[in-house]
């Protein structure tokens, strides 16, 4: 989708997002310089929300699988001058290290991924890396944590559960979205949903609050198919490989034909549920590890809390700890030990972290 013409996300509307959400995080980046994406819809958003807390801006704004530069470029700017801060904006095409030295917060958004050893190595070594996720949530492809250690540059993910972000409120209403997109009415209807993380209350509230029938299981097994599904809903965390394995697709094709599957987040093997004739949405295959569905597809309100949320991440982060308060430290997530990387509070940090 190149733009997103639907009235919610008339660029007035956005506006006032973001102004909402700058005041309710008290994002403040003053004197400091944002590395970011330009983006079309809901996500040129991120850049224009740096430059209105006050940051000067450098938005990557290369031709994509959404949009072309220049759709790019109108989206952003046009935007960022509703809210006066199109002086603010630098529109650029390539990482050059001379900009890359200059950068105080790097986000992990689209045309700036990946943050690899190469990018890493014209970073100042304070700068900060906030994740637009949560911690568990981690790519290896988006950010290499050895690299950034070895040249002490933070990186931390974002509690999307905080009150100020509260991202995870909108899993439910995103997955009967997704439902509906695939033609199950959800009320009446009876839901697998397989997760083994933490958007399984969120799924399950959202789907039982329009009226569907939901069974849960971690994995597929024989056990969970004893009875008959309108359709399965995967939000499994990504791996090395699928989360829905050929032999998964094998049971469904044998004890569930006809059941839809559903990616909501989680790579399938899509080649052997097609060959056993399982139906399966989206049909367009997602970005290995990337969700089936974007947030933006309920409105820019998950869009704005979430890219608000990460920046005030670098914020905290870049201030350092030691000056946060107990509210803002809670939106920062460590990344754990799991993916080689430790943050701590210590007064003798500079920003009141270690790696």
């Amino acid at each position: 989708m190149v733009s997103d013409q639907r009235p919610g996300s008339d660029p007035r509307r956005l506006a006032a997002l973001m102004t909402a959400a700058v005041e309710r995080l008290s994002l403040q980046l003053r004197g400091y310089v944002v590395l970011t994406e330009a983006a079309t819809g809901a996500y040129a958003v991120t850049p224009v929300l740096a430059a209105l807390a006050g940051a000067q801006v450098f938005a990557l704004a290369n031709a994509t699988r959404y949009a072309s530069a220049e759709e790019i470029e109108e989206a952003t700017l046009g935007l960022a001058r509703i809210v006066g801060v199109e002086d603010s904006i630098e529109l650029v095409h390539d990482k050059d290290p001379g900009l890359l030295k200059q950068v105080d917060i790097v986000t992990n958004s689209g045309q700036v991924r990946p943050i690899d050893q190469a990018m890493a190595s014209h970073l100042k070594s304070t700068c900060v890396v906030p994740l637009m996720y949560e911690a568990w949530e981690y790519r290896l492809a988006d950010v290499d944590l050895d690299a950034c250690r070895s040249r002490g540059i933070v990186v931390a993910g974002t509690n999307e559960k905080h009150p100020a972000v509260d991202v995870f409120s909108f899993l439910g209403v995103l997955a009967v979205r997704e439902l509906h997109d695939a033609g199950i009415a959800v009320h009446g209807s009876h839901i697998l949903l397989l997760c083994d993380n933490a958007f399984r209350p969120f799924i399950r509230s959202g789907l039982e609050g329009c009226g569907a029938k939901v069974f849960e299981a971690s994995k597929l097994a024989p056990q969970a198919l004893i009875q008959e599904y309108d359709a399965i809903m995967v939000a499994l965390k990504p791996g090395d490989t699928p989360v829905l394995t050929a032999a998964d697709a094998n049971l469904l094709g044998e004890q569930a034909p006809g059941t839809v599957v559903v990616q909501y987040w989680g790579d399938v093997d899509r080649e052997a549920l097609a060959l056993v004739g399982v139906p399966l949405w989206p049909t367009q295959e997602p970005v290995a590890g990337h969700m089936g569905i974007l947030l933006s597809a309920i409105g820019p309100e998950p869009i704005v809390r979430l890219q608000a949320g990460g920046l005030k991440v670098g914020e905290v982060m870049a201030r350092g700890l030691d000056h946060a308060t107990a509210a803002e430290r809670a939106l920062v997530e460590p990344l754990s030990s799991a993916v080689a990387l430790r943050m701590c509070t210590i007064a003798s940090s500079p920003r009141g972290t270690v790696n």
